[in-house]
């Protein structure tokens, strides 16, 4: 059961909230790897690259709204998803080369 940032009353109270935070993220990014297995399924059967520009700058974009939406800094936002995508591209690339 989460608490509210409020509702933590010491450090023991923040750091449990932000292990699971962290748990949560870890599983998205498992989540998110998955869909990109299938990507590569699907970018095999078509014949497209890894990288796609126009859609990285569509993803870095989007994110930037959606920072700014939430109150988090969207250059930090973006730099993460940059190095996140960055990351799934060379993925990818490793898997389209087999």
């Amino acid at each position: 059961m989460s608490k509210s940032p409020a509702d933590c009353h010491d450090m023991t109270d923040l750091r449990a909230e932000i292990d699971r935070i962290d748990a949560a993220l870890v599983a998205l990014l498992a989540e998110r790897t998955r869909y990109v297995d299938r990507v590569v399924e699907v970018k095999t059967a078509l014949g497209l690259p890894a990288l796609i520009e126009a859609r990285v700058e569509q993803v870095a974009e989007r994110v930037r709204g959606l920072a700014d939406q939430s109150g988090v800094d969207a250059d930090f936002a973006e730099r993460l998803w940059r190095m996140m995508m960055n990351h799934f591209i060379a993925y990818e690339e490793a898997r389209l080369k087999r």
